[in-house]
């Protein structure tokens, strides 16, 4: 069954606090997929996504949701903003000497799963958080360039720039490490 998320997002902006939970149900997986490929970490993409969520729903009720972009793609803007505030934090925490916080076990996410999302969070770690959401929008999403600029406020020429760089400096990692085992 195909629902239009816009009329829902309508029915939101009329007052209809329920209408709310179809806009979640339809988005939660790909939504939480992007906010753990983002972050790299389940506990992480669990808060941002919590967080997103209320934003959206703050942003809907309150008449800021123009009806311009899709349902989905504001809601990918705001996980993506609120994935990049996450790796910057997490950053100042790692930076004060804090421990960053390892995923806690969940029945629901296979092993493999969960050993996928460390190796992934491992390459682009040493990104800027800008340029490992475009990499990720782009490349593990799979949206097109207008999409993920738009989820990233962006130009499409700034997006490129970013995936340049993250590109870059990935294979440079990956020479570094292959360097390192000869």
């Amino acid at each position: 069954m195909t629902v239009d998320l816009r009329l829902v997002a309508a029915r939101v902006a009329k007052g209809d606090v329920a209408a709310y939970r179809a806009i979640v149900e339809h988005t939660r997986a790909p939504l939480y997929r992007l906010a753990a490929r983002l972050t790299g970490n389940l506990v992480d993409a669990e808060d941002v996504l919590q967080d997103a969520y209320l934003s959206g729903f703050r942003a809907l009720s309150g008449g800021k949701y123009d009806g311009n972009a899709r349902i989905e793609t504001w809601l990918y803007r705001i996980v993506t903003n609120a994935s990049i505030d996450a790796l910057r934090k997490r950053k100042v925490r790692s930076e004060g000497g804090e421990p960053t916080s390892e995923p806690r076990f969940d029945g629901n996410v296979k092993a493999e799963a969960r050993v996928a999302l460390r190796e992934l969070d491992a390459m682009l770690a040493d990104l800027a958080p800008q340029d490992r959401a475009a990499l990720v929008l782009v490349s593990v999403e799979g949206l097109t360039a207008k999409e993920a600029a738009e989820a990233l406020e962006c130009t499409e020429g700034a997006l490129e720039q970013r995936l340049v760089r993250a590109r870059a400096a990935i294979r440079k990692a990956k020479s570094r490490e292959e360097a390192a085992h000869d």
